[in-house]
């Protein structure tokens, strides 16, 4: 089958090779040509779209995720079945499904009735991503859910931990998206306000992916359009 990959940081960040190397079958790259981290769901219609094929299976395409999806599944390969996102530089656990990029790639497939899964990795700092576990995590997290059955009108999200070199394997763990704010600061500089996320800080609820996430696990969640 044929399967879509795309992001939100970009063709060229590290985090779309990790995927491309876990992903076992046919896949072509259809990214955006710079990063669109937190765009959300937002498409372009007022204005051409330029695609720039790179390679017979790999283009950069001047939109946003979504953009990608779309231009994926009409123009590029009519028989997508399979739309990943990711690996994205950073978490996108429980609300922040709303705000990124890298998940809204994934809901525009299931809207148009082709399966997906959104994986981020959680960055702990000041540890550092390393890819190559990554993309073995993702490996083990596409075996597992490709063997799922995966309801219409549905998809996966999937949240990799950020783990010290001598801690233990993470566990996949299917669980519930927090429904809780992430805690947000502005630091104030004369008249210019500059977000400070305090991502570390989120609100740990029990059983939730943010929970299962920072405790050291593979939070995946199954979330409806």
């Amino acid at each position: 089958m044929t399967i879509i990959l795309t992001n939100d940081d970009g063709i060229d960040a590290p985090g779309i090779r990790a995927l491309q190397q876990a992903v076992v079958g046919e896949s072509i790259i259809v990214a955006p040509d710079q990063q669109y981290s937190g765009c959300g769901h937002q498409v372009t219609t007022n204005r051409g779209i330029k695609l720039e094929q790179r390679s017979a299976k790999e283009y950069a395409l001047e939109g946003t995720p979504a953009d990608c999806t779309r231009m994926a599944i009409n123009q590029i390969a009519k028989n997508t079945k399979l739309v990943l996102s990711g690996i994205n530089a950073g978490g996108n656990l429980g609300t922040d499904v709303y705000i990124s990029g890298t998940v809204a790639a994934v809901r525009e497939a299931a809207i148009h009735g082709i399966p997906g899964i959104a994986i981020s990795h959680w960055i702990k700092r000041p540890l550092v991503i390393d890819w190559q576990v990554a993309t073995r995590w993702t490996g083990r997290v596409l075996e597992d859910l490709l063997s799922r059955p995966l309801p219409p009108g549905n998809f996966w999200n999937v949240n990799l931990p950020h783990l010290e070199s001598d801690q233990p394997e993470p566990k996949i763990v299917l669980c519930e998206p927090s429904i809780d704010p992430l805690p947000v600061k502005f630091r104030i500089q004369e008249n210019t306000y500059y977000y400070q996320g305090e991502y570390a800080k989120r609100d740990r609820t029990p059983g939730t992916d943010v929970d299962v996430c920072f405790g050291g696990n593979i939070a995946v969640t199954l979330i409806r359009l």
